[in-house]
């Protein structure tokens, strides 16, 4: 069974692994079908774990997959059957669980491909109750990027920012995976959309999704751009995930009772904050991480209705990936790359 094994920092390997064994009660065996990277990765083959873990470790957090075979108990999933898979390893027992709050599990074991082994593999057992079946008109690439990527922006938007039709959002990194999402979503439920890019060959492909305006951040300070594009009114909403480096420009760019909405900090993981703008100007900060599984089954259906669809920068092989992670390193994307299984 073939399968990318993270052996050291920056060197990955194709391997061949044991299959796994029958799936147990309440388990399901899937073929995965497709792997969508992310920064997380990178953190990975960097050495940018947050808990300890052990090498060889096989890489990948977002993935679909098709059913195999269903152990006993296991319910409303066939062989055959799409599915997309939650990436976390939640307990399933918790009151956060219970309540269908899987991202804020008190038991969570661990994230795959990051502490746990990943999907990077041809097959590999999951308890059924993490699999969130595909629709019909969403394929592997589409379902692959829905655990991480739309599921992440949806929970973001919708849970925690309380995005509203009509209000104004600026959203980060229109280029990369998430960026695309947000873009998409906002701009579905009638926003006025400011993003900013890395590169002007960017700046076209962000008008087709639907930004309103777009900023090479390059060449122009975001902050400025957007209080004049606001009558300096500010935004509604600011969706970061760069973190040190946009922060207090961010923050800068709210309205009075703006929410800023973060899952991420690729850029640095301490940034200072004035207390006076926060409570003086009402700013709400809110983080997100992760999302929860409807989330994830709210995605599948706009995607199968053709309202969002998934943007693939490029589709690699296992020979391909050590570059690919670079390409991701240097922010040098736009979009999804995904890894295909088969």
């Amino acid at each position: 069974m073939r399968a990318l094994q993270l052996v050291d920092d920056r060197r990955l390997e194709a391997v061949d692994l044991p299959p796994p064994p029958p799936p147990a009660h309440g388990e399901v065996t899937l073929r995965i079908k497709a792997v969508a990277l992310n920064h997380i990765d990178v953190w990975g083959w960097r050495g940018m774990a947050f808990a300890k873990r052990k090498m060889p470790l096989v890489i990948g957090a977002e993935a679909s997959g098709e059913v195999d075979a269903v152990g006993p108990s296991v319910a409303g999933l066939v062989p055959g059957q799409l599915v997309s898979i939650y990436g976390a390893r939640t307990c399933g027992l918790c009151r956060a669980c219970r309540e269908k709050r899987d991202n804020l599990c008190e038991n969570v074991s661990g994230v795959h491909g990051f502490h746990l082994d990943g999907f990077a593999q041809e097959k590999i057992n999951i308890p059924a109750r993490l699999l969130v079946p595909a629709p019909p008109g969403v394929d592997g690439i589409g379902a692959a990027v829905v655990p991480v990527t739309f599921g992440t922006v949806e929970h973001m938007l919708f849970d925690n920012a309380r995005l509203e039709p009509g209000e104004t959002i600026l959203v980060h990194a229109g280029g990369s995976g998430i960026g695309t999402a947000a873009i998409q979503l906002a701009k579905r439920i009638g926003c006025t959309v400011i993003t900013t890019v890395g590169s002007n060959d960017k700046v076209e492909k962000a008008k087709a999704l639907g930004a309103d305006h777009v900023i090479n951040y390059r060449e122009d300070r975001f902050e400025g751009v957007v209080r004049k594009l606001t009558r300096k009114k500010g935004v509604d909403v600011v969706f970061e995930h760069v973190g040190a480096d946009t922060f207090a420009g961010s923050m800068l760019c709210l309205r009075r009772g703006g929410r800023l909405v973060t899952c991420g900090s690729t850029s640095g993981v301490s940034t200072e904050i004035n207390l006076m703008q926060l409570f003086q100007q009402q700013l709400k900060l809110l983080g997100s991480f992760g999302c929860r599984m409807e989330n994830m089954a709210d995605a599948l259906q706009k995607m199968a209705a053709g309202q969002v669809k998934p943007v693939i920068d490029t589709e690699v092989g296992f020979e391909d990936i050590g570059r690919a992670l670079q390409r991701m390193e240097g922010r040098d994307v736009f979009g999804k790359i995904v890894l295909r299984m088969v």
